[in-house]
């Protein structure tokens, strides 16, 4: 049995620090309620708690940053559906709790590829990021994808790269990047598209087209 959420939070409250909350927002994660806790301590505390389908939801309804990060270090992918994932990604407030859950259990469940498809198209800054995250890390952890659902992946990265907003365009990038380095076939498909997005008229799809161009050489890629 893992241990109360209450005592969660109060080992979350004694981990945190004013000082790690003002680097956390230096780095652009700020949250209206966070404790100032590093991945360190977050990791140990999820070891320590095991997985636990129910406490994370009660982790994550307590609205806390690091709470929800651990919710997504303990909660079971197996038994996430849908619905818990799409009133989740609403209330993403940051790229480290977007990313954090996407990585870490939205990535591993049943619906991931389903789910990168339908942020990716969403108004609303964190829930398009998650679709982007979701197809970067889906690049490179799922192996039994294939290679038409990545090509599919950069139409829409394509489309997608004019969003000018920051942590939108790095999503894009990121995601574009992963595919490029998925295999020899989307590598030349993915440089194709970098290119591009070069050549566009948008200072957001250049910027992603040239950044990726560049690895892409780096990496004789393409």
């Amino acid at each position: 049995m893992s241990a109360s959420l209450p005592i969660i939070l109060t080992r979350l409250r004694r981990l945190g620090t004013q000082r790690n909350i003002a680097g956390m927002a230096r780095f652009g994660i700020t949250s209206k309620k966070a404790f100032g806790v590093g991945a360190g301590p977050l990791r140990l505390l999820a070891k320590n708690i095991g997985r636990d389908h129910a406490r994370a939801h009660q982790l994550w309804k307590s609205g806390w940053l690091e709470a929800r990060i651990l919710a997504a270090f303990i909660d079971d992918p197996k038994l996430v559906t849908r619905r818990q994932m799409n009133a989740w990604v609403r209330e993403f407030d940051n790229w480290a709790v977007c990313d954090g859950v996407c990585l870490h259990l939205f990535v591993k469940t049943r619906f991931a590829h389903e789910a990168a498809v339908r942020w990716c198209v969403r108004k609303a800054e964190f829930v398009k990021r998650a679709g982007f995250v979701m197809m970067a890390v889906l690049a490179v952890h799922d192996k039994e994808a294939a290679d038409s659902v990545f090509r599919r992946y950069l139409r829409v990265i394509e489309r997608s790269a004019t969003d000018e907003r920051n942590f939108v365009k790095k999503s894009v990038n990121w995601a574009l990047r992963q595919i490029g380095k998925r295999n020899r076939r989307l590598g030349k498909e993915a440089m194709k598209v970098a290119r591009r997005l070069a050549a566009s008229g948008s200072s957001a799809a250049r910027w992603v087209g040239s950044d990726a161009a560049r690895e892409f050489a780096g990496k004789g890629i393409g």
